[in-house]
């Protein structure tokens, strides 16, 4: 049975999918240019971070890899709303040839409380070309979790690193994954042994300061076991810059992760992220995003519903302002029977600011009893913002339940005026407005300091 959420008060004109909306400077008519990426820059990025050998082969092949691909373009499909021809390609320092640049004393402190409850398991900070500090809990050592920085782990466990490495997503995923594995030059890796439960959580903190920044994140939780892993990627305002990851994710059999990942880059970076989670049979994963920095961003991610029972929650939140664009790309793919997918994605756009997000279900032959739910809401609180929000099925079973919406609206005047009529500014009434339509989001995310400080980064948005 397929059925579709019942319609709801929407904006036609913001959801409509044009294809031309320039973002960035100097209008991006001209064809897009080619980021520039040598064997030279490949091994001085190499050199820069000590790598083992067979790590310095596979960032070779990575730049031969995306040597090969084609710059992204409004011809295709996936990026056809998101204009990167004004990116100063030419102005890009890669992190071989970078200065070191001396953030350590200016993380912000906010940045390295634990935000899922008040002890950790493992605390790990990074400023790329700086300093990396890691500390895990001596149990969980005497257990075999690896947590620590993804250069480290290439080093020092070779062979754990070289079997996840690439499975979840391939380094010719797209042109930016490409280069993410090419110039890596921080990221996180995670390994949590079968039948082992982390009961506190592992929290990592990437300040990125300087030099465009290229991360790699890989995180398994093997059969039966169970974990709650932070991570953060932050830069400082004023810096501009180039920023491409890749985001690796393997939940096992029986096993249970919530991910909680937060973006918070400076105004002016611009962003480029694939990421994919795989779920075996009776997995579970509780997936958190949380978007309010950059300055252009486009993400892909992608739940992949592997085996039998397997079940997937995806809950994300940005809040746009100035002329912000972030486009987000997230893909549900129910591949074996019996599976469960839920997404919430809730959005607010001040100022000229721009949200895309473009959402696909899909349903594999044989995949019978499938339950997805995918659901997009945006609050436009200016006239010169947009969104667009464009969800989409694709079954290709008969025994399913499958059901999406969307919806774009701007503030309601009756509700201000409610407000205004019992004592409150103009100003305040938003405020509790914007935290009402913002509250099914921060419900679904289970830990108070994630809440908090969602509400001010609400609070902040809103002055």
């Amino acid at each position: 049975m397929l059925s579709e959420a019942p319609k709801e008060k929407t904006i036609p004109a913001a959801i409509l999918p044009r294809t031309v909306i320039t973002t960035g400077r100097g209008g991006g008519s001209a064809p897009a240019a080619e980021l520039k990426v040598t064997a030279h820059d490949v091994a001085a990025v190499s050199k820069l971070k000590k790598d083992a050998p067979w790590y310095a082969r596979r960032r070779l092949a990575a730049l031969k890899t995306f040597a090969a691909l084609p710059m992204p373009g409004l011809s295709d499909e996936a990026w056809r709303r998101t204009d990167i021809r004004a990116y100063h390609w030419g102005d890009v320092v890669l992190p071989g040839g970078a200065v070191k640049a001396k953030a350590a004393a200016r993380i912000p402190p906010a940045l390295l409380k634990p935000l899922v409850g008040k002890n950790q398991g493992g605390q790990l900070i990074q400023v790329p070309g700086e300093k990396v500090e890691s500390d895990l809990a001596a149990t969980l050592k005497k257990q075999k979790v690896v947590f620590t920085d993804f250069i480290t782990a290439t080093k020092k466990y070779p062979d754990l690193v070289k079997k996840h490495l690439g499975k979840v997503v391939p380094m010719n995923e797209g042109k930016f994954s490409a280069l993410a594995e090419a110039m890596a030059d921080y990221g996180l890796f995670v390994y949590v042994p079968k039948n082992t439960a982390v009961e506190l959580p592992l929290h990592s903190v990437a300040w990125l300061s300087g030099a465009s920044h290229f991360g790699r994140i890989l995180i398994v939780v093997d059969d039966g076991a169970s974990a709650t892993v932070v991570h953060e990627t932050s830069s400082p305002n004023g810096k501009s810059g180039l920023h491409a990851a890749t985001v690796e994710v393997k939940v096992g059999k029986k096993a249970r992760l919530t991910f909680v990942e937060l973006q918070s880059l400076g105004e002016d970076v611009w962003n480029f992220t694939h990421e994919r989670v795989k779920v075996a049979r009776e997995g579970h994963i509780d997936w958190i995003f949380v978007a309010t920095g950059s300055r252009v961003t486009k993400n892909f991610s992608e739940l992949a519903l592997d085996g039998d029972g397997a079940v997937g929650k995806m809950s994300g939140y940005y809040f746009t302002e100035n002329e912000q664009h972030l486009d987000h790309d997230t893909q549900q793919n129910h591949n074996a029977p019996n599976t469960t997918s839920d997404l919430l994605f809730k959005g607010a756009l001040k100022d000229k600011s721009r949200s895309v997000w473009q959402g696909m279900i899909y349903v594999a032959p044989g995949a019978q009893k499938t339950d997805g739910y995918q659901a997009n809401r945006n609050l436009v609180l200016s006239k010169a913002a947009r969104a667009d929000s464009i969800p989409g099925l694709e079954i290709m079973a008969d025994d399913v339940r499958c059901t999406h919406g969307a919806t774009v609206g701007r503030l309601e005047d009756e509700h201000i005026f409610y407000l205004m009529a019992r004592g409150m500014s103009r100003k305040d009434a938003e405020r509790v407005v914007v935290d009402g339509f913002f509250d099914p989001i921060l419900q679904r995310i289970p830990f108070e300091g994630v809440r908090e400080r969602l509400k001010r980064s609400i609070e902040a948005k809103m002055m």
